[in-house]
């Protein structure tokens, strides 16, 4: 199951239990998810367990629908607080607490602001002319501002906006957003103007006030914390601000430089933010913001410092490029582009094309060397804005079949993977091709959980094992990462796929639902993909799977794994069946289903593979 979506990972110690006493003692009622105490923000939850199939389950003396071996997952709203459940079977009752909490801010009682709610909360840094904004929520009818540098910004209060739902909410359908109010919000903005205007300017809305003659901005000037006033029925508190606020010399801007090999570029200054092209070991790039520990680099983009590390006394990172360079590897095409500095890059896959964008970039180009290539039809570039270079591979097929990058020194290399050979023969059709398995979970990492207890790991194990078998009836050399109930991080499987190079990477799992999914009703094979190159694959094999054992689908994915991450090959993510699911978990359970599963699966890639040609 998604790692995003383990909601019973560590909420199954007592289904397992009652399941080993299972087959010592006499059956019993077992519930293995929610435990009690169990808290959440969802309006509802389902319940998820087994008792003999003989009489009725009872929940708070509701009958609720079971399987035909027994099991169960109703759903049921929750209210804001504590709520209660009794569950009966026969004379066995199990008593579970789930605490719904709020999702709106905590309104302070009296004179007061609410716990951690004054931002900035870490100390930030911005260019001169930026905006830098405070919020704070306060009971209402207050008067809030802030002193920043001797100055004052008045902060107001805010109208109702929307609450957006978690990204999770796509995997139920339940992806509209609500009306969140915004009693007792209150912002307000202010900058700090250019240098070479010797003040610092505060503005809020059209209002300027100037004040306080500052320095020329030849290093970082700090403004110190803000301190925070309340006022309400004639009384005023005070309250500093967590973080301190910076400005930056625009002619000082840091350096810094990526230290792993893959720096973990994003949208925003947070793991809540979307990922970027990650930017290779050796990156040179400078810093235009902080947030905490998070740097906002010249291109837009920002990462985790502790990816990084500064430069003293290096200064912006530009280069020039002139000559670029290929060459015909056994297995892929490598296009080299000398720079002067390595700088930030981004690359984009599109229809039968593949893209690389360089930053802090300015072409004198006029010779290119590509001469005929298995893979590449023509390249294309063009300065598409000061600073920024794009080049463009225009690919002799429309499937991709992964591609590398990397520095060596200063130089940036592009490898892009030739496609793989086609098996010669009826009988071993996958002759020629490495295909990597990846049972999903195993160690610690359990997954998911199915009604009796059994658990997500296991069973992703068996039907891999049982896929490797019929991949290689048909000629694959099969790569597992894991074969037996090991832990391996996801750091090691995505490395897995990148050192061998397979033609595909699979990652086989079994699902379940957030806890407000419809888990009664929420059933079917499921396809994930991130990358491009992966796309026609998660397509295929969904359509091919669900048609030829009759599943219902439960759809096909963009989704930000790990294991649909890797861009050495093309990598989908299999969910084969939802663990939550009473009905369906029978099948998940059953021998002859799995090998089905494992046959349809194999044959379905094999039809791929020839779909490819």
């Amino acid at each position: 199951m998604i790692l995003l979506v383990k909601n019973l990972l560590g909420l199954v110690i007592l289904g397992c239990i009652l399941t080993s006493a299972v087959a010592l003692a006499e059956p019993s009622l077992i519930v293995v998810f929610p435990q009690t105490n169990y808290q959440t923000s969802a309006q509802k939850i389902f319940f998820l367990g087994t008792a003999p199939p003989d009489g009725q389950v009872l929940i708070n003396s509701k009958p609720i629908t079971r399987s035909k071996a027994g099991h169960f997952s109703p759903s049921f709203p929750l209210q804001l607080g504590e709520n209660l459940f009794t569950v009966r079977h026969r004379n066995q009752e199990l008593q579970i607490k789930v605490t719904r909490l709020t999702t709106d801010p905590e309104l302070p009682q009296g004179l007061a602001f609410a716990k951690d709610s004054l931002t900035p909360a870490v100390d930030i840094a911005r260019l001169p002319g930026e905006l830098i904004c405070f919020s704070a929520i306060a009971p209402p009818n207050a008067k809030v501002s802030v002193n920043l540098a001797n100055q004052r910004v008045v902060l107001s209060p805010q109208p109702q906006q929307a609450q957006l739902p978690s990204n999770l909410a796509a995997l139920t359908g339940q992806n509209q957003p609500q009306a969140q109010s915004s009693v007792g919000k209150y912002e307000g903005c202010t900058t700090v103007e250019q240098p070479d205007s010797n003040f610092l300017s505060l503005i809020y809305g059209n209002n300027i006030i100037s004040g306080a003659v500052v320095p020329s901005l030849t290093k970082e000037l700090d403004l110190g914390k803000p301190e925070f006033h309340l006022t309400l029925n004639g009384k005023t508190i005070t309250q500093p601000g967590s973080g301190k606020v910076e400005i930056l010399s625009k002619t000082q801007l840091p350096v810094y430089e990526v230290i792993l090999d893959s720096g973990i570029a994003r949208t925003g200054p947070s793991t809540d933010y979307s990922r970027l092209t990650p930017l290779p070991k050796g990156t040179r790039t400078t810093v235009t913001g902080r947030e905490g520990e998070w740097l906002r680099l010249d291109y837009g983009a920002w990462i985790n410092s502790k990816e990084t590390r500064i430069l003293p006394g290096a200064v912006l990172p530009q280069t020039i490029i002139r000559s670029i360079g290929y060459r015909q590897l056994p297995s892929a095409t490598e296009i080299v582009f000398p720079l002067q500095v390595p700088v930030p890059v981004r690359v984009q896959q599109g229809e039968q094309a593949i893209a690389l964008t360089l930053y802090n970039t300015t072409a004198q180009t006029d010779i290119i060397r590509l001469d005929d290539d298995p893979l590449i039809d023509r390249l294309d570039w063009q300065q598409e804005a000061p600073g920024q270079v794009k080049y463009t591979f225009n690919l002799k097929k429309a499937q991709q079949w992964g591609y590398k990058l990397r520095y060596d020194g200063t130089t940036l290399v592009l490898a892009l993977r030739h496609p793989p050979k086609i098996g010669n023969t009826r009988r071993k059709p996958l002759a020629n091709f490495k295909i990597v398995l990846d049972p999903g979970h195993g160690g610690k990492e359990s997954g998911a959980s199915g009604p009796t207890g059994y658990l997500e790991k296991d069973v992703n194990l068996v039907v891999s094992k049982l896929l490797r078998d019929e991949l290689v009836k048909r000629g694959a050399t099969v790569v597992m990462t894991r074969e037996d109930d090991r832990e391996v991080s996801l750091g090691e499987r995505q490395a897995i796929i990148s050192q061998e190079e397979p033609a595909i990477a699979l990652s086989i799992h079994h699902n379940s639902l957030p806890d407000d999914g419809d888990a009664e009703k929420t059933k079917g094979f499921g396809t994930f993909w991130y990358q491009p190159q992966a796309h026609n694959l998660a397509i295929f094999l969904q359509n091919y799977v669900v048609k030829k054992l009759g599943k219902p689908s439960y759809g096909v994915f963009w989704n930000n794994l790990a294991l649909t991450r890797p861009s050495a090959a093309p990598s989908v993510l299999l969910e084969l069946g939802f663990m939550s699911n009473p009905d369906e978990f029978e099948q998940v359970m059953n021998l002859e289903e799995q090998k089905k599963m494992a046959n349809a699966i194999a044959q379905g890639i094999t039809e791929w593979f020839r779909s490819v040609r």
